[in-house]
């Protein structure tokens, strides 16, 4: 199958051709028809063709267009398009038209008219025509998303065969199916088997490249649901799942494709693209601007740790990042050395492991901030879910397996688990924790990580830390 960064990178091309050929006509247009100075191949032509349709891309990129084509659909991509080329041409008419020399500033006002006409119309045709080449594909079942089935009982048989009965697809490639107790195999005639869910569903999904997964059982097994959703919350993978009468009245089904079947995606990411973006380059900007102004309170932090105890000023200790990655986390020594001799252990406020500078360190959350170096190397965000540790991981999961979709996103330097309950002391408390970063990813936005930010200010100044 056409790989997903393959569309990408052609839809990519056409737009950068695309963005050549609309510069090209509006600087033609602009000269002959609106200026009446004529056309000619001044200083700003080349400069445009070789700077104008980065520009573009930059804006569509920001967009998420080019994330995954094969999810675009006609009215998405018109949208994508119009907000997009209304965004660029502002920024155009700031940056470029607005410090001409004119004698009539109406003439402004029709350049703008033309930049806008030109690039929506030119870039809109050909995005359209190669959606709906790709939709048409899609519906024919030529390109698709691997799809993994879980189930095997007749919940799974009527759903996959509503799949595969559809005249036309709506994306879901199935390439087989798991079952949960090894018995239901009804879908057997249909789609190959890969084993049991519990014991290799991780493995089976990573072995074969799976995109999207169907939970096909029945919404009496919310716990066994539960539980599956939880496991794979961590990866990337698209979670769908079989709506009862509730969640159709509710609201909860959401449907793209007049085509498609009922189906309820539930790790959908709430904060768009561009605030995606966004974020990670406030992260970078921040955290470079607060490396070079610390600089004298990481020497004296580092004197007063140095001359605090023996051992090193640093501490390097093992945490799970995005993904499931793993990465070294680097904070300020608050620790006798070797304190961990007996294994993992939580701190608490009365921890005799705890140095006096380590404990007014903590308080002040002075001991989090090497982690801005964290956050450039990309391991860490300014905001998000704490790390933890993979042997406290492992206890939480046994406990509430959807610990895990805490890892589906960088995790933070502070968090709102962090603002509203402080350090966990223990596992009990690390669950309790939980709740408020899992509220976190499920109303992720930029506002909500400036709040964060400003609470985490006022906890620091308040000396509130633990």
């Amino acid at each position: 199958m056409f790989s997903k960064k393959r569309f990408g990178a052609s839809l990519l091309i056409i737009d950068w051709l695309i963005a050549l050929l609309a510069w090209a006509t509006f600087y033609y247009v602009r000269k002959v028809y609106i200026e009446e100075t004529g056309f000619s191949i001044g200083t700003a032509f080349v400069p445009g063709l070789l700077m104008i349709p980065l520009f573009w891309l930059a804006i569509f990129a920001l967009q998420g267009t080019y994330i995954d084509v094969r999810r675009l659909y006609r009215m998405k991509i018109l949208s994508l398009t119009f907000f997009g080329t209304i965004l660029g041409t502002i920024v155009l008419f700031f940056f470029i038209l607005l410090d001409d020399e004119v004698d009539d500033h109406s003439l402004f006002y029709q350049s703008t008219i033309w930049l806008f006409s030109i690039h929506f119309s030119y870039f809109l045709i050909p995005r359209i025509l190669f959606v709906s080449m790709l939709v048409k594909k899609i519906h024919k079942r030529k390109y698709g998303f691997r799809t993994l089935v879980i189930g095997g009982n007749e919940k799974a048989v009527e759903i996959v065969n509503e799949l595969q009965q559809m005249p036309k697809s709506n994306g879901q490639f199935l390439i087989g199916f798991v079952n949960l107790n090894g018995t239901d195999k009804l879908l057997e005639g249909n789609l190959p088997y890969f084993g049991k869910a519990d014991d290799k569903l991780e493995t089976i999904i990573r072995q074969n490249n799976i995109e999207e997964v169907i939970i096909a059982l029945e919404s009496k097994e919310h716990d066994k649901i539960h539980q599956l959703i939880a496991r794979m919350g961590g990866s990337d993978l698209k979670i769908n799942i079989l709506p009862d009468m509730y969640d159709i009245l509710s609201g909860s089904v959401k449907i793209s494709s007049i085509y498609g079947a009922l189906l309820i995606e539930v790790n959908a990411d709430i904060m768009p693209v561009w605030q995606r973006i966004l974020k990670r380059f406030i992260d970078v900007v921040f955290s470079a601007i607060a490396i070079i102004l610390l600089i004298p309170v990481y020497i004296t932090i580092a004197i007063l740790v140095k001359f605090s105890s023996p051992g090193p000023i640093l501490f390097f200790q093992e945490r799970i990042g995005k993904n499931g990655v793993p990465f070294k986390i680097i904070k300020f020594r608050t620790m006798y050395l070797d304190s961990e001799k007996a294994g993992p252990q939580l701190s608490s406020t009365t921890d005799k492991r705890i140095t006096p500078i380590g404990s007014v360190l903590r308080k002040l959350r002075l001991d989090e901030f090497p982690q801005f170096f964290n956050v450039l190397k990309g391991d860490m965000s300014l905001v998000g879910p704490r790390p933890e540790r993979q042997f406290f991981i492992d206890q939480i999961v046994a406990t509430d397996p959807q610990f895990l979709q805490l890892t589906k996103v960088r995790p933070g330097i502070t968090s709102w688990g962090q603002v509203k309950y402080g350090y966990a002391e223990n596992v009990d408390q690390m669950l309790q924790r939980m709740k408020y970063d899992l509220l976190y990813m499920k109303n992720r936005t930029l506002a909500l990580d400036f709040k964060i930010l400003l609470y985490t200010v006022v906890t620091v100044i308040k000396a509130k830390g633990k």
